[in-house]
């Protein structure tokens, strides 16, 4: 079922901009799973250099994933007038990956690791994310002890053999594997990032003997030091493998089967975009994929405006997603946590050693269902209605409370035009839920309730992005927060006021600003692997010939769908003067490197550590543990914004009651319809600028301004 509809798609589609990766002829597509509606934006030309874009929202089919975004292009296709057949080129991105992992619904998987090493999964590094708490929880692995299993092997810190791999402690655990009915397979040995081949070998017997089971090397996931990170990598990728293949084999069948020739590409944590042989390989780097495509549509709408300095803010059916950009790129990593069992918390999830572009993601969207907890506190989130049964107003069974059925209670919503008018919302039904499960704990009436439901999310939300900020070093003076999805553009201004921004942009497509991020995203593909070696006897050759490898494997997964285009590559050194915990990334030029470049290095990491630590250590080598190669093809640059001249406002299309958050007062807000507002129109707040995909509120104290770029900016007076 359509639940939301793009009322500017569908009676004249919306020009889009023309940048992004190089384009072959033809329409392109983007679907983005999330947890409660699947998002669909498709880009076709509609002239000699403009294009047009419509976008469509469905109900995400949790049961069946690919059904909703089949769902979702037909109905894409069918706005726009297309067949299957015009497509030239489609992208996806999914959270299916982080969900399983979360949710522990992944596959039955076991761990064949170095004898005497079994333990590395449960043991960790051994540190604490809570020093002072005697009831800390830990997270769980994902492969119980019964299924790690030793064999007998050993390398040293070079590679060299101390002991041969023992092939028949290796086959004398295939009995119990297909005794436990086990789904899925992971190889990872001491010092395997060095020298594959005992790895390579047990995956060629485990292969022979258990057909049709996969298995995943640690050599191949992850090549990089650090046993604990590599191997809960290298099961994560297991773990999710059998599920994530089987997913992408239907829907690419179901594509096929619908008239679609297209080539199918999926988007990586890491903000590129790569083959379906790749992600069905590597899934683990899929994790971040749909939060990565919001990231990547922000920088991208930061770039048009000129905006060097910007919060990005995503909030979803299931989820609420922050990540600050800076110079018009977002922040990225090469670790990652998954299913934190502590709140805001570093060290209390899985570790994943992937590149992912760094945000921090909360259990806040419209279906995070909200309670009242055993200290009698409103509780909102993790957990999510979703879009089966729902929240309660949904009229789909469901009868606990979630933020959108307090915005619907708050009068934020209006019952008979949501999402176009496609879903009629049942007001006394949320009332019904949140008296039951909320007012009735507190003495509360449904609205009252509803505001205290309200406000928590955004605080949560706020809470968030000052977390990312404090970790990241940095402050939001001067920036301004870029505000998409079904609920970003909803709680935008308030979490802005909680946060001290006082400026927020509204893009348009904002409903749907993940799946429109894929079409802006470079095909790119990352290769990291670790090759030790200290300033003082730099290895130059054995460097170079690593870099020139890397450069190759990277060049020929991004050669598979860059239809031509120029590519760049950047490489980077991860180094640390010797006794040092953590690696500093520092830049490599994109050739052989010579000896004059060495020095170069030294220096430049001297620098580094300085700007992070305020001065050198002088007198002490730098070692290099391991290399970074990325290639991509070329994102050309955004056109600006144009200035616009002020234009009349449209006259609002009604006007409903709305209870103020931060005062509790009821009073009329104007309703404004977003496809009758003038580039150069402006209105003032506190009112509500409606479209079918979402709703921008504009605060007391607020007004707003459509841009020469149609794309609302909220600012605070």
């Amino acid at each position: 079922m359509s639940v939301a509809s793009d009322r500017m798609s569908a009676q004249r589609p919306q020009a889009a901009s023309s940048e992004g990766v190089n384009r072959p002829p033809g329409a392109r597509l983007a679907a983005d799973i999330g947890g409660t509606f699947t998002d669909v934006a498709l880009e076709f030309p509609a002239g000699e250099d403009e294009l047009r874009r419509v976008t469509a929202k469905v109900l995400t089919t949790p049961h069946a994933p690919e059904l909703g975004v089949l769902e979702g292009v037909r109905v894409a296709l069918a706005r726009a007038g297309l067949a299957p057949a015009d497509v030239a080129l489609m992208i996806h991105g999914t959270t299916l990956a982080t969900n399983a992992l979360i949710e522990r619904k992944g596959a039955k998987t076991a761990l064949i690791t170095t004898e005497g090493f079994r333990d590395v999964l449960a043991l960790g590094n051994e540190s604490r994310y809570d020093q002072y708490d005697l009831n800390i929880e830990l997270p769980e692995p994902l492969v119980p002890r019964k299924w790690r299993l030793p064999v007998r092997e050993r390398l040293d810190n070079t590679g060299q053999v101390l002991l041969p791999l023992d092939e028949a402690s290796l086959r004398a655990h295939i009995p119990y594997l297909r005794e436990q009915g086990i789904e899925a397979l992971a190889v990872g040995f001491l010092h395997g990032f060095v020298n594959p081949a005992h790895e390579r070998r047990a995956a060629e017997i485990l292969r022979a003997e258990l057909p049709g089971v996969p298995v995943s090397l640690a050599c191949e996931v992850s090549p990089e030091m650090r046993e604990w990170e590599r191997f809960s990598t290298t099961v994560a990728n297991a773990y999710v493998q059998p599920l994530m293949a089987s997913y992408l084999a239907r829907l690419e069948a179901g594509l096929r089967e619908m008239g679609m020739a297209a080539p199918l590409f999926l988007m990586l944590s890491g903000g590129g975009l790569t083959t379906i042989e790749t992600a069905s390989r590597f899934p683990i780097r899929l994790v971040e994929s749909g939060p990565a495509g919001g990231a990547i549509f922000s920088a991208h709408v930061a770039r048009q405006k000129g905006w060097e300095r910007v919060l990005s803010f995503d909030m979803g059916g299931t989820t609420a997603k922050v990540c600050l950009i800076d110079g018009y790129a977002p922040q990225a990593s090469r670790t990652f946590e998954v299913a934190r069992v502590g709140r805001f918390k570093k060290g209390s999830g899985l570790p994943l050693r992937i590149p992912v572009i760094e945000m921090v993601e909360i259990g806040a969207g419209g279906g995070s269902l909200a309670q009242v907890d055993s200290l009698g506190l409103i509780q909102v989130g993790p957990e999510s209605a979703g879009a089966d049964p729902g929240p309660a107003c949904y009229g789909r069974g469901g009868t606990r409370p979630a933020v959108t059925d307090a915005n619907l209670a708050l009068g934020r919503y209006d019952a008979a035009s949501f999402a176009g008018g496609a879903l009629a919302l049942d007001t006394a039904a949320a009332e019904r839920a949140l008296s039951a499960h909320v007012g009735g704990k507190l003495g509360l009436d449904a609205p009252m309730a509803a505001l205290g439901v309200v406000e928590m999310v955004d605080e949560n939300m706020a809470n968030a992005a000052r977390v990312h900020a404090i970790e990241s070093g940095k402050t939001y003076d001067g920036r301004s927060v870029i505000a998409f999805g079904g609920g970003g553009p909803v709680h935008g201004y308030r979490v802005c006021e909680k946060i001290g921004v006082r400026r927020m942009l509204v893009p348009s497509g904002a409903g749907v600003g993940s799946a429109i991020g894929f079409l802006r995203a470079p095909v790119a593909y990352e290769v990291v692997k670790s090759l030790y070696t200290r300033f003082a006897r730099f290895d130059l050759a054995g460097v170079n010939a690593l870099l020139a490898a890397m450069s190759a494997e990277a060049s020929s997964v991004v050669a598979q769908g860059s239809f031509g285009a120029e590519t760049r590559e950047s490489r980077l050194a991860y180094m640390r003067y010797v006794g040092q915990g953590h690696e500093i990334a520092v830049p490599l030029p994109a050739r052989a490197l010579t000896e004059a470049d060495v020095a170069d290095l030294r220096r430049l990491y001297d620098a580094e550590y300085a700007r992070f630590y305020d001065r050198p250590v002088p007198g002490s080598d730098v070692e290099v543990l391991s290399f970074a190669v990325t290639v991509a093809t070329l994102v050309e640059g955004a056109d600006p914004a144009a200035a616009v001249v002020d234009a009349p406002a449209p006259a609002p299309i009604r006007v409903q009651k709305v209870r103020d958050t931060a005062t509790g007062e009821v009073r009329d807000w104007a309703v404004y319809d977003r496809a009758a507002m003038a580039p150069g129109a402006s209105v003032p707040g506190p009112c509500i600028v409606a479209e079918d995909e979402t709703s921008t509120l504009v605060g007391p104290g607020w007004s707003c301004r459509v841009d020469g770029l149609g794309y609302l900016e909220v600012v605070r007076d």
